[in-house]
């Protein structure tokens, strides 16, 4: 339930207070481009997020008063930008403005929830009023008054976006169309996506936390459309960190788009794959994805609470091959998925989930902790204040292990080398998945051969991690975005190349 109170009006005049009042989203015209900043506020400006710890206290009191066991306040303000260009033209801007607060009361297995769009004390106490319907008639803690706490950061920022204009954001993007376009003239057509947002948030809770921080984001996709008689091919290349306008000087856009222009050209000759039980190695890096979606989300502890999932009571079991290690950790440097403290204010950590093939625990939040008493471990985030904090991945990939790439390709007589997925599925109670690949080569006498499309892969994550039987030494990450439960959240995911013995692969050769 919400109390939803936003603003739709969009004239100049009304800009500056619907930025305070509600969500906006201010579409610009190609030829308006570059003056999207002179029509906007300063992307720090949160005034929404200054509000009085004495109201905060009041706020978790009323959240309280019917009873529950914990209760917090989640304000957020986000300031976002979004430019597309296609065929070597500008095709859209827009600028973004989102700010709202959502108030959280849990009791015993429940939880209620309901937020505002306007951050004021009436609609706060109103909100918390509703959340604590969930708690009626129970027992009640006493709240502690908030104080502020510390956490470690883990993001730093040379070049704040908030001081970019938005000449140098589409300068950035015409380098990644010419690049695409000059690398092969098979080359047709060029997409570039540039994305990046401030998200500012306070957390206080009925424990006496109160948090504020502020992250930035950067989000820059090239996807590339090579032609050659009726062969076409569609390939993309994507880098995101949480990271000022450096991030384009250690990653170039002409790097971004060459990437995606190689793909694109090495597929246009593509056969149908095979079909069967065959060998499969994965290249490092973004074919993480497969554990990310097949092992990750099975071990995300709301299912796992609820007695459901292939891993559930396994803690401490064999569950893997001796040489599968796999980690979620929130803390590596600047990552797409790192967060200074979930959305529930838990510090992020590194956490060892699966250890030589042994799984030592899960990834929690506050509910599922306190369902399973097991440790928080950070991993309770939420899309916005329109949503509950989850159990969710942050960066997540199989440890590097002591192989070397060359050496397991040459150890492999026959099989298929997978060196990108276009996206898949998993069910985690069961945990089968399968997952398309859009980048894929024959492996023939230990070499990679000829490129095939239409493979995909089939299985369950017990299956696979047991049949993992290398891993190099070449650990690598890829962003993307990870869907659950109607919210989506940043993630990186990321492993070494590894091989899968004997792995259903479903073909396209008739």
């Amino acid at each position: 339930m919400s109390n939803n109170n936003s603003s739709q009006g969009i004239s100049r005049r009304k800009f500056l207070e619907l930025g305070v009042k509600g969500g906006l989203i201010l579409a610009a015209t190609p030829p308006l481009l570059t003056h999207m900043v002179s029509c906007s506020p300063a992307m720090g400006h949160t005034p929404g997020l200054d509000m009085d710890k004495g109201t905060l206290n009041k706020v978790i009191a009323r959240a309280l008063r019917n009873g529950g066991d914990f209760a917090d306040v989640y304000l957020e303000s986000r300031n976002s930008r979004q430019i597309t260009m296609e065929e070597s033209k500008f095709k859209s801007g827009l600028y973004g403005i989102s700010q709202g607060a959502g108030v959280r009361v849990i009791a015993g297995d429940k939880t209620g929830y309901a937020y505002t769009d306007q951050i004021t004390e009436e609609n706060l106490m109103r909100a918390a009023e509703v959340a604590s319907y969930v708690a009626r008639n129970g027992q009640s803690i006493r709240p502690v008054d908030i104080a502020p706490a510390k956490r470690q950061s883990f993001v730093s920022v040379k070049h704040p976006l908030e001081e970019i204009a938005d000449t140098r954001r589409t300068e950035i993007m015409q380098r990644a169309d010419q690049a695409a376009l000059d690398y092969d003239p098979r080359i047709k057509m060029a997409i570039i996506d540039y994305n990046d947002q401030v998200r500012a948030r306070v957390i206080a809770n009925s424990e006496g936390l109160y948090l504020r921080d502020e992250l930035p984001l950067l989000f820059f996709i090239v996807q590339t459309m090579s032609e050659e008689g009726n062969n076409r091919h569609m390939a993309r290349e994507r880098i995101s960190y949480h990271s000022g306008f450096e991030m384009f000087d250690e990653h170039t856009p002409e790097s971004v788009a060459q990437s995606a222009a190689r793909e694109a050209i090495a597929m246009l000759d593509a056969e149908d794959a095979p079909a069967g039980i065959m060998d499969v190695v994965m290249e490092n890096g973004f074919g993480g994805v497969l554990i990310h979606e097949a092992v990750g989300h099975p071990l995300e502890a709301d299912n796992i609470a609820k007695g459901i999932g292939a891993f559930t009571g396994k803690v401490g079991q064999k569950v893997a091959s001796d040489v599968f290690t796999m980690v979620d950790d929130g803390t590596i440097p600047n990552y797409r998925g790192t967060i200074n403290f979930d959305d529930e204010g838990t510090q992020a950590r590194r956490n060892m989930l699966i250890e030589k093939g042994v799984l030592k625990g899960y990834m929690t939040d506050i509910l599922s902790a306190n369902q399973l008493d097991m440790a928080r471990t950070g991993n309770g985030r939420r899309e916005s204040f329109r949503h509950i904090p989850i159990p969710r991945m942050t960066n997540t990939f199989i440890e590097a292990g002591k192989d070397s790439p060359e050496d397991i390709l040459s150890s492999t007589p026959k099989g298929i080398y997978v060196q990108s997925l276009s996206g898949g599925s998993v069910n985690p109670v069961t945990g089968m998945f399968n997952f398309t690949c859009r980048e894929a080569y024959l492996i023939e006498n230990g070499r990679k051969t000829r490129p095939i499309k239409g493979a995909t892969l089939i299985g369950s994550c017990m299956e696979v991690i047991s049949n993992i039987d290398a891993v190099a030494n070449d650990l690598d990450f890829g962003s993307g975005i990870c869907g659950k439960g109607g919210q989506s959240a940043e993630v990186t995911a990321g492993q070494p190349t590894v091989r899968i013995r004997g792995i259903n692969v479903g073909g396209s050769r008739a």
